[in-house]
């Protein structure tokens, strides 16, 4: 209460260190979790492909559908196994209400006894009765029978497959990789895929398709380190000409921040958010010790009397811990009260749907650990300086020179502004990514495009293209089979003259329609595009990567085979981005098949947009889609690329602050302190004739030698932290020495503005005043 100045600057940088420091310590906690709360996790793997050969090498989280079983029958490390792949049920009907889901899939009954998904109606045993069973989570269940008993009620899919409730499971825990609000016995799928395939052939012997997620259950004592070999071997068994195939296992609670090679999927990013955490707590612990230290010889007399009238060491040192832990206490409360008003605002920021629940024990092991180690670091050395004073010497003035040598307060500056120099620079360097991104020629122009799946229209898109062009706000209309975007699916199976015995290139597969090229303004670099014809079945365009991947001289003319069709290439299409920029272009290859073209493309004008919306959705309700209207603008499919680099960029940004504004709170603290303690030489000074700019000079000198030296250090550091994050993106931009020289300009200025004040009022004041007891 005897210092409210200092104590305010004490409480409001701890409060702000706390609050920031433990609420990404939460994202943190709950990025490590992922699926940790299955009681078999680390016996759970699952199953991925590494294929292609050379530049084509691939790693597919999907894999063939008999590739399990099969490891479940011959090998004695698997115990069981589970699939899922994604159901093409879309609508559904229950007592006239249509309903749009998205997340259904197919899978075994194993599902539920591998994983801890379990039942909470229905049998865990035997979750599917029949083929036409459907297990559900409750809010799904609630969203169609809402207080009604769910087992035993009938939905129709598709307006013509009946399935009937026979399980509903909890929703799944936030921290799960897998989720899905519907689930259908992969036997019906087994029985409608294959119906008139040729005779014996089924799921469980098809190494073609690969679209399944599949984990293996081992047993305990299992060595999984010859079991992708034997994988392997299972697979070239059924099929010989899989020489590329390489299975890898990744363990079920490191699916979500690494890849199944062991490279970083996300792990990089929890570990520089843990270090940011990190720096800030430092920060606010360092105002802490900068302003207790500074301020020890304006108390050295009080703990001088205190030690002469029987107080010992220890009881010393314990009262300069109590009276931190008082200060942390209250900063804590504000802290915690913080969090909670600020926990929407860091989800929406963060995509999370973290809970500041005080009934969660991690919640307060998270802030425990937090608060006990800042306490420690802030208090212990303070505690220790103040505790040791030798009372005569500090009754009569004379203090011995280690507490009256700045150097350590000044190392501390230095460190604190060091870490929010990186923070800067780094959300500099963030923001030049992003924006080099959004910049960056594509190939293809996607601007005032939208684009949609055509369900029931795709059976009469010519008669919509041709409504459509009448509409206003319409410029051309096009098709193809997959988005532009991201380009999802892959292939090896296709052959060229000159293609070496071994060697598999991975293609990604597109059939468009005749004005795809032009529709999106992309370019050819040689040869010409599709007419329309009919004999443009038998025709294939490449893209450049294609071309030199396959080692194709002269191209145009030569034959090509994609999956059983055999064709010519008739073009080579320039290179164009296909996916996310941390992606190198891949080899691309164009038919034309007016059957799997199911995607259509509406170019506007922009500002007649809403007519064309409006004009599609109509087509859309002629043609008897039951399913509600929705459409996706490029530009908007293409930002959600970036979603992850956008929300570190804007994490970034507000650390950056919350370190600068925390670092100029102990700056403005000692700063006032440097002008309290030189009042009489400044009144000196001045009598003497010195100038209010020399004074101002003087007390703000010291404080910018230490900011220079901070950027001095932070500078090489802040280089190699973002070049290691650049090194996610195949296509960059360059870190020039302009990033540091903005970075340390306003580092200055804020170091300046923040000294300025206490140095502006100390030079103006009235000398007399300050040397009127000498």
């Amino acid at each position: 209460m005897k210092n409210k100045f200092y104590t305010l600057i004490n409480i409001l940088g701890l409060t702000a260190g706390l609050t920031i420091g433990v609420l990404i310590l939460l994202w943190v906690q709950d990025e490590i979790s992922f699926d940790g709360f299955h009681k078999k996790a680390s016996s759970i793997y699952r199953l991925e492909n590494r294929v292609g050969t050379g530049a084509s090498i691939q790693i597919w989280q999907s894999t063939a559908a008999p590739i399990g079983v099969m490891a479940k029958q011959e090998l004695p490390e698997v115990k069981d196994v589970v699939r899922l792949t994604g159901a093409s049920f879309r609508v559904f009907k229950y007592k006239g209400k249509v309903f749009n889901e998205e997340k259904t899939a197919f899978t075994d009954p194993s599902l539920f006894s591998i994983f801890d998904f379990k039942l909470i109606k229905g049998n865990n045993e035997k979750p599917f009765t029949d083929d036409n069973s459907i297990v559900v989570t409750e809010t799904t269940a609630k969203k169609y029978f809402g207080d009604a008993e769910p087992v035993g009620k009938v939905i129709t899919a598709n307006d013509t497959i009946n399935f009937t409730i026979t399980g509903v499971i909890k929703d799944f825990p936030k921290n799960s990789s897998i989720k899905h609000d519907m689930f259908f016995p992969k036997q019906w799928l087994a029985k409608d895929a294959y119906r008139g395939r040729p005779a014996g052939q089924t799921m469980d012997d098809d190494f073609n398709q690969y679209s399944y997620e599949t984990y293996l259950l081992l047993q305990p004592n299992a060595v999984i380190n010859n079991l992708p070999e034997k994988l392997k071997q299972i697979h070239l068994r059924n099929k010989a000409d899989d020489t590329d195939i390489m299975y890898l296992l990744q363990q079920l609670p490191q699916m979500h921040l690494y890849k199944a090679d062991g490279t970083d999927g996300g792990i990089e990013t929890v570990r520089m958010f843990i270090i940011i955490a990190l720096l800030i707590l430092v920060i606010a612990c360092i105002n802490y010790v900068n302003l207790s230290t500074a301020r020890a010889m304006l108390r050295a007399k009080e703990i001088s009397l205190r030690k002469i009238v029987g107080a010992a060491k220890w009881q010393l040192f314990l009262q300069f811990i109590v009276e931190t832990a008082l200060l942390f206490v209250i900063a804590t409360i504000f802290s915690m009260g913080s969090m909670y008003l600020l926990m929407p605002y860091f989800n929406t920021v963060s995509g999370k749907e973290l809970v500041f629940d005080l009934a969660d024990l991690h919640i307060w092991k998270v802030i425990g650990i937090t608060i006990v180690a800042t306490l420690a670091a802030s208090s212990i050395y303070p505690a220790l300086l103040l505790s040791s004073f030798q009372p005569l010497k500090a009754l009569r003035g004379k203090i011995t020179a280690r507490f009256s040598d700045a150097a350590f307060r000044k190392i501390l500056v230095v460190v604190q502004f060091s870490f929010s120099m990186v923070l800067i620079t780094g959300t500099f360097i963030i923001n030049n990514q992003l924006k080099y991104i959004h910049s960056k020629q594509l190939g293809y122009d996607k601007e005032n495009v939208f684009a949609f799946y055509m369900n029931d229209m795709q059976k009469h898109f010519d008669a919509v293209k041709a409504n459509l062009l009448r509409q206003p706000g319409v410029v051309d209309v096009t098709r193809a089979s997959a988005n532009i975007i991201k380009i999802g699916g892959q292939t090896g199976n296709n052959y060229w003259e000159g293609k070496g015995k071994d060697e598999t290139m991975m293609v990604r597969p597109m059939a468009i329609d005749s004005n795809f090229m032009s529709f999106f303004k992309m370019q050819m670099k040689e040869g010409n595009g599709f007419t329309g014809a009919v004999s443009d079945s038998a025709h294939f365009i490449l893209n450049e990567t294609a071309v030199q991947t396959a080692r194709i001289t002269n191209p145009i003319g030569k034959k090509f085979k994609l999956w059983n069709q055999e064709g010519t290439i008739i073009g080579v299409a320039k290179d164009f981005h296909l996916a996310s920029m941390k992606n190198k272009i891949e080899p691309v290859v164009f038919y034309y098949q007016p059957q799997s073209m199911a995607a259509i493309y509406i170019k506007t004008t922009g500002k007649d947009a809403p007519k064309a919306i409006g004009a599609a959705e109509q087509q859309w309700k002629q043609y008897g889609a039951d399913v509600p209207f929705s459409y996706t603008f490029l530009d908007d499919a293409f930002n959600n690329l970036y979603k992850s680099e956008q929300r570190t960029g804007t994490l970034f940004s507000i650390f950056a602050l919350m370190a600068i504004i925390i670092s100029c709170l102990g700056l403005f603290g000692l700063a006032t302190y440097t002008a309290q303690v030189r009042t009489k030489e400044i009144g000196v000074r001045k009598v003497l004739g010195a100038s209010v700019p020399s004074i101002i000079k003087l007390l703000s000198g010291d404080f910018i030698k230490l900011v220079l030296i901070a950027i001095v250090i932070a500078t090489p550091v802040s280089w190699y932290l973002m070049n290691k994050w650049l090194q996610d993106f195949v296509y960059k931009t360059n870190i020039g020495w302009m990033v540091f020289a903005f970075a340390g300009i306003t580092a200055i200025a804020i170091a300046l503005v923040t000294i300025s004040f206490q140095s502006i009022k100390a030079a103006v004041a009235n000398p007399v005043k300050s040397l009127r007891t000498e």
